[in-house]
């Protein structure tokens, strides 16, 4: 399910006539080299297609407009070789829907010395038109990203692969459409939000039903169905029976299988992307959806707990963000549970009570079913197990009223010191940086949930272009940050996005 289009990426290069016929054939054969080179590097998610060589008001609109219309165009990226008059690009900017990345590079890494003349000095000055052309994107006040550097260095590619993967944020954010079974869980405030505004923001289309329009869905899947995917399972995971009876646990396992056929059922009949599931509400169903959730993660889907559709949305967008990531080590909804306040053993157990995606799994990755206080249903069958090491980010977009802010944490993953035999859920402990008590003071002076969406595969820096380019607040919380810095920031911000 975890599909996004053959995106591609346009490249325009800017220039003009002044300086004749063999000057703008140069540029033509620069710019398709250069294209080139990228491509072949292996460095980059997604194709770059070289454009013809803009060099009128008109041939700039028309380009931008077609990007618009073109399904697979996910972005442009547009250099100014030579000298290309600003004025030239206005319409066309103000016409481009399309993410935009202005890259400031030169085709010759070093100033020939012994040869160089004003026709070469003519013909190869991005440094002056490069800078013209960014002035009226700055004055346009346009989102973009701005990458400088020589266009064979690997990090300044994987700079361009790191934008590629934000830009297919924006441009699949608008086809996010979340499906709510139930609302928000009763009298809790930082999972709700404005729905109308979310629309006009991100795209997003968050609908409600009621949980009785599933389970006919679920109740009509057939045995031989549910008992195929739950053979899957068992063949996918290790099974801990904790003394069940053998039987009787496969059937609760089976109404999981149930559950995720109705529930997939329901979403690509009425093209959701991502699920909101609440224990409070669930009608005839036997279980509270569990591995079903998990497993739909798997495949794709966002999640949000309880009613919470912005971190649905939000993990369906960053998943679709990182499915171009090669060596991906998972994206997954989560939640803050309790702490470890022991010194130099400080950290944050992350978990849920059932819903936390298996692409974070370190190793094995287990079924279990044991009781759940909440829901007055069936025990519930759920996926096990402990999530990876290695440094990721927690994401979290909360409704401050008058605008949305989008809080990144950067964390670092670790082993609990024991394992945790009775904890029968999966689990994550993070330390956030740039310490517990610096990061965890500043995501509640922010306002951040205690839901969030994770991953290992994007960066602060990824998101915040996101935010960027959806006209948002971001604050980030990492390395470096102080809790006297980071009042001053949320100052400046609250003052810059009053309106």
């Amino acid at each position: 399910m975890l599909q996004s289009k053959n995106y591609k990426f346009w490249f325009c290069t800017g220039s003009q006539d002044l300086y004749g016929d063999e000057c703008l054939a140069h540029v033509a054969a620069h710019s398709q080299e250069i294209v080139k080179f990228l491509n072949d590097s292996g460095l980059l998610p997604y194709e770059v297609v070289v454009k013809p060589t803009m060099i009128t008001s008109e041939v700039i609109f028309n380009t931008f407009r077609a990007a618009n219309a073109d399904a697979e165009c996910a972005g442009v990226i547009t250099w100014m070789h030579t000298f290309s008059p600003a004025k030239s690009w206005i319409h066309g900017l103000k016409e481009l829907k399309k993410p935009l990345l202005h890259f400031h590079t030169q085709y010759n890494r070093e100033i020939p010395y012994d040869t160089i003349d004003m026709d070469f000095m003519n013909e190869n000055q991005a440094a002056h038109g490069d800078r013209e052309y960014g002035h009226i994107v700055t004055r346009m006040g346009i989102a973009r990203e701005v990458i400088m550097g020589y266009w064979q260095d690997a990090h300044v590619i994987e700079k361009i692969g790191a934008w590629m993967n934000s830009a297919i944020g924006v441009v699949e954010s608008s086809k996010v459409r979340v499906c709510r079974f139930a609302d928000n869980m009763r009298n809790v405030a930082v999972t709700e939000g404005d729905k109308v505004e979310a629309e006009i923001k991100f795209g997003w289309e968050i609908d409600a039903w009621p949980i009785n329009c599933l389970t006919p869905y679920v109740d009509a899947v057939t045995d031989d169905e549910a008992n195929a995917l739950v053979d899957e399972y068992y063949k996918k995971y290790k099974i801990i029976l904790d003394g069940r009876d053998e039987k009787e646990f496969r059937e609760h396992v089976l109404v999981q299988a149930k559950q995720e056929i109705g529930i997939e059922k329901f979403l690509v009949e009425h093209n959701y992307q991502a699920v909101v599931t609440h224990f409070g509400d669930l009608g005839s169903l036997k279980q509270l959806p569990g591995l079903a959730i998990q497993h739909l993660m798997e495949k794709g889907y966002g999640f949000g707990a309880e009613g919470d559709w912005k971190t649905a949305a939000l993990l369906r967008v960053m998943k679709l963000m990182t499915a171009g990531k090669k060596d991906a080590k998972g994206t997954s909804f989560m939640e803050d549970y309790t702490y470890n306040l022991v010194p130099g053993k400080e950290g944050i157990l992350q978990a849920h009570m059932l819903e936390v995606c298996p692409t974070i799994a370190d190793g094995e990755i287990a079924i279990r079913c044991t009781p759940l206080s909440m829901g007055d249903r069936e025990d519930p069958a759920r996926l096990v197990f402990t999530a990876k090491e290695g440094d990721g980010i927690a994401v979290s977009l909360i409704d401050l009223g008058h605008r949305f802010r989008l809080i990144i944490n950067e964390v670092t993953v670790k082993k609990t010191e024991k394992p945790m035999p009775m904890l029968p859920v999966a689990t994550a402990f993070w330390t956030p940086k740039p310490d517990l008590e610096t990061g965890a003071e500043g995501w509640i002076y922010a306002g951040g949930a205690h839901h969030t969406a994770f991953t290992y595969d994007l960066t602060a820096d990824d998101m915040v272009r996101w935010a960027d380019s959806m006209g948002i607040e971001s604050v980030v919380i990492g390395e470096g940050t102080t809790i006297r810095g980071l009042k001053k920031d949320l100052k400046l911000g609250e003052a810059y996005y009053k309106n």
